[in-house]
């Protein structure tokens, strides 16, 4: 069963928030709450929640390739 939730901890400040992952699009870009940081995936990784969620991305979850691997 895919998990829709995870937990985004940013590298700058520590803070941790709980999201709702995208179905249907990779999240290249999250703002942290906390401190603002822009976070954005990390090499090789599809999306931000790839990089710095509890659970993988959906399409990652299902043993697919994700949308892309981060923008242009």
């Amino acid at each position: 069963m895919t998990q829709l939730q995870s937990t985004l901890t940013c590298p700058e400040c520590g803070h941790a928030e709980t999201e709702t992952m995208p179905t249907d699009a990779c999240q290249w870009f999250y703002d942290c709450k906390s401190c603002g940081a822009l976070l954005k995936p990390k090499p090789g990784d599809c999306c931000v929640f790839c990089s710095y969620g509890t659970i993988a991305c959906p399409p990652m979850q299902q043993g697919d390739a994700c949308c892309d691997t981060g923008p242009a």
